[in-house]
């Protein structure tokens, strides 16, 4: 049994909804479907009757009593551990978000340098909804995330970086050869953007944003992170991706800006809100003073 399967099952045992835990939870409701599912054939039984509703069987109120006291555990061991590191070498432990630009991750490591000397950063790599959920867990001290998103109460959020993306598209494609598009030049064509549930904020606000301007494009049936977004273009002519300037100059790939800048990203830095770590509060304090100054 993981520690993350017994923290979805004691949200789950809590809610006693599937819809409700998977969004209090970051996940989808399929994921957190299969993640109970495993852990019952793991135990040896079922912890929870599905029909007509949600119900916890008499072995899934043991694990929810038991798990609870194991979470909490494990909560005060991470805390106490991490007071204690911090009066060697201070560790954090920062959540790095794919397709960070590289100079963010570069600016925290520099202000981290010069507000907790000797301090180190460990870097955990995922998507915004994984980063939610390693911050969730305690397992990263801050994160990177794409907004929009809606964290919970306990959470703070500042924004820290903003990006213009375009259109990126195979060499070959018919909209190529314009230096600038107009938004409405992308209606009709298919756009590939990444699983909904990886940055369910983002992808709602791009689409909003696009049908807003004109850009009545069709979303592809094909959803990949960003880098396999940028293997598959160039041998795919007939259809279109999002991304910032970074990406100029890749074999195959051409970059266009949209006429009026109508989409960009913005990556905000987020921990959780009641922070007793020393060195994690001291480069909080720093960021946050950084990006008031901007």
């Amino acid at each position: 049994m993981e520690l993350r399967q017994l923290r979805y099952f004691v949200v789950l045992a809590e809610e006693l909804h599937f819809r409700r835990a998977a969004e209090r939870l970051f996940i989808s409701t399929p994921t957190l479907s299969q993640q109970i599912k495993v852990l019952e054939r793991e135990l040896g039984g079922p912890l929870l009757v599905r029909e007509p509703r949600v119900e916890l069987t008499a072995a899934g109120a043991v694990l929810l009593r038991t798990g609870k006291d194991v979470l909490r555990a494990m909560d005060d061991a991470v805390r106490q551990t991490r007071r204690a590191a911090v009066a060697g070498a201070p560790v954090l432990r920062l959540g790095l978000l794919n397709g960070v630009p590289p100079w963010l991750p570069a600016r925290i490591d520099s202000l981290l340098t010069a507000a907790v000397p000797g301090g180190s950063l460990v870097l955990t790599g995922g998507t915004t909804a994984d980063q939610v959920r390693f911050l969730d867990d305690d397992e990263v001290d801050l994160a990177l995330l794409r907004t929009p998103v809606e964290l919970p109460e306990r959470f703070a959020q500042r924004a820290a970086a903003r990006e213009e993306l375009g259109v990126v598209m195979s060499e070959r494609h018919p909209l190529a050869s314009a230096a600038l598009l107009d938004p409405a030049e992308l209606s009709g064509h298919e756009l590939i953007l990444f699983a909904r549930e990886s940055a369910a904020g983002l992808h709602d606000s791009l689409l909003r944003t696009l049908a807003g301007h004109g850009a009545r494009v069709r979303l592809s049936d094909s959803a990949m992170g960003h880098a396999q977004m940028l293997a598959v273009l160039p041998s795919r002519p007939d259809v279109i991706g999002l991304g910032s300037s970074r990406v100029n100059g890749l074999p195959g790939l051409v970059w266009r800006p949209l006429r009026g800048a109508p989409l960009r990203v913005t990556y905000a830095v987020a921990w959780r809100a009641a922070v007793r770590d020393p060195a994690v509060a001291a480069l909080v304090a720093a960021l946050t003073g950084e990006l008031s100054a901007e």
